[in-house]
């Protein structure tokens, strides 16, 4: 993929308004893991699945894992790519596929990842997803100027150390916004 995409969002969270009536994107915070002409990949932190623990995904791909690590929560990354595995992460960043999105943040999809975290040896931050969010070409950038999503720098804390229910309302707060001031109805200046 190509770098230095004019107006990347790569690095940014996008952050669902409430006037995005998507039920795959409701109320969601989305990790851009890279934004492109072709078009934009991003894994939403703050969706958990109610039935699926690591431990589900260590006992399918035949991983040994270790005690602690069974239940690891497995997050919703996306409604694209259901059944494939994204690692959202911190260092280190030496997995055989890792994609950086930001200095201390990347993402990897790649066995060797999913066994060194059942083992316990993986990063020591690090969110499981299964399933992506995507875009084609130009179809994020036509959704942010229907107002669909507000953008913000992809603050670590977020994804890593809050609780799942509460990264939608904390990222909206940082940006300096009350969640309850936003409307589901879209103004323009």
């Amino acid at each position: 993929m190509e770098t230095g995409y004019p107006g990347t969002l790569k690095g940014q969270f996008l952050l669902s308004m409430p006037s995005l009536v998507d039920p795959n994107f409701h109320q969601t915070v989305t990790c851009m893991c890279e934004h492109n002409s072709e078009g934009a990949m991003g894994l939403v932190v703050n969706r958990v699945h109610d039935e699926l623990t690591a431990k589900d995904i260590f006992e399918e791909l035949k991983i040994d894992y270790t005690t602690g690590m069974e239940s690891v929560p497995i997050h919703i990354g996306g409604p694209v790519h259901i059944a494939e595995l994204f690692v959202l992460h911190g260092p280190p960043f030496d997995w055989e596929a890792c994609l950086k999105i930001t200095p201390t943040l990347a993402m990897s999809n790649t066995k060797d990842v999913i066994e060194s975290i059942a083992l316990g040896k993986g990063p020591e931050s690090f969110i499981i997803t299964l399933g992506c969010a995507g875009w084609g070409p130009g179809q994020l950038e036509a959704e942010i100027k229907e107002n669909a999503w507000l953008t913000f720098p992809i603050f670590e804390e977020n994804i890593f150390e809050m609780p799942v229910e509460t990264r939608w309302e904390g990222a909206v707060k940082k940006m300096g916004i009350n969640p309850t001031f936003l409307s589901d109805t879209a103004g323009h200046a």
